[in-house]
């Protein structure tokens, strides 16, 4: 599956033009803290592009992947402030091997709300 190999290429160089450019322009953002899905490639773009600074860090590993047809699930540890997180990615692809949709989902509690608040202070100082 390519897109989920360009994914991947992503995570590794942190190219944000290459995130950019596997982003379909109507791709929906579902996030673990947030009620209502994000749509659109600019908002989904600013999410993941925090996710990643804020999850990215040498602790973050995917320890799991599991693909479909038209997408995966990949699930990820990693340990910021002394807490463990786990969590899975699911990402859905169209047919020209772009994210349509990106689902997060994270445990424990302690770890969801350590997110919601890294995730919000990311979100306010870089956008």
């Amino acid at each position: 599956m390519i897109g989920l190999q360009r994914w991947h290429g992503f995570i590794k160089s942190q190219d944000r033009a290459e995130l950019w450019d596997l982003l379909h322009p109507d791709v929906v953002f579902e996030s673990p803290v947030v009620h209502t899905p994000q749509r659109g490639r600019d908002t989904t773009f600013k999410y993941l592009t925090s996710a990643t600074k804020v999850l990215g860090g040498p602790a973050f590993t995917y320890v799991g992947e599991w693909t479909g047809e038209s997408g995966a699930v990949l699930e990820f540890t990693s340990e910021i402030e002394g807490i463990t997180i786990n969590g899975v990615d699911i990402i859905t692809f169209d047919a020209e091997d772009r994210i349509t949709c990106f689902k997060v989902m994270v445990r424990p509690l302690k770890a969801i709300n350590l997110l919601h608040r890294l995730m919000g202070e990311q979100l306010v100082v870089r956008f």
